[in-house]
């Protein structure tokens, strides 16, 4: 049984006005950080600058990180929705893979991100604000093999792809060590998830031999 694909309504003027805010926001916090450094940088400094009450920044961003690292909801989001809408034969790493090329490739706002965040120190906080990816990960991976999140063979798994779209993100700019392109990006990401599906193959119970 099909169904015919409905047209994205287009957002009305308070969704517009809400995303000019929101991006106005992002963008002034950026420039603070960079002139004055991320730890001198607070939250009222940025409600300033963007010309808005501290009630309405918090209501974007209630932390500082949350304004550098402002993908990871959407992100998050987008992962788990597709997860719950995947066909009973996909598995978590099919999903994977069809969903990472979906992602716009980074811009030069990522860029300044990820600078501002070496520089502050911030890169295993960065990491650490993944767990939730994690954990997502291990709900779907464990309903694949019909075993629990818990499982620890399940975690690792999970662990282990989280880790890696995280490490591959942060090498996708010029000026980070050894640096690679989107494309690129891509194709490592897909030899990995490659493994980690065959590794996943193992978890699954077997009938009996014949």
């Amino acid at each position: 049984m099909s169904t015919a694909a409905r047209t994205p309504a287009k957002p009305g003027l308070r969704e517009l006005k809400k995303e000019r805010t929101r991006q106005t926001i992002l963008k002034v916090a950026l420039e603070l950080f960079a002139e004055r450094g991320y730890a001198n940088t607070t939250l009222g400094d940025i409600a300033a600058a963007a010309e808005v009450s501290s009630g309405t920044l918090f209501a974007y961003f209630p932390s500082k990180e949350n304004i550098l690292f402002p993908e990871e909801r959407h992100f998050y989001e987008q992962l788990r929705q597709r997860l719950e809408q995947r066909a009973s034969d996909e598995t978590t790493f099919d999903v994977l893979r069809d969903f990472l090329p979906t992602l716009e490739p980074p811009d030069e706002t990522f860029a300044v991100r990820l600078k501002i965040m070496n520089e502050a120190g911030l890169r295993g906080r960065h990491r650490s604000r993944y767990s939730r990816v994690d954990q997502l990960l291990a709900e779907a991976i464990a309903n694949d093999v019909g075993s629990d999140p818990d499982d620890l063979r399940v975690q690792l798994l999970a662990a282990a792809a989280g880790a890696a779209m995280v490490t591959v993100g942060e090498r996708l700019q010029p000026g980070t060590d050894n640096p690679v392109d989107y494309d690129e990006a891509l194709a490592l990401l897909k030899q990995m998830l490659d493994i980690l599906s065959s590794a996943m193959a193992e978890l699954r119970p077997r009938g009996p031999a014949r």
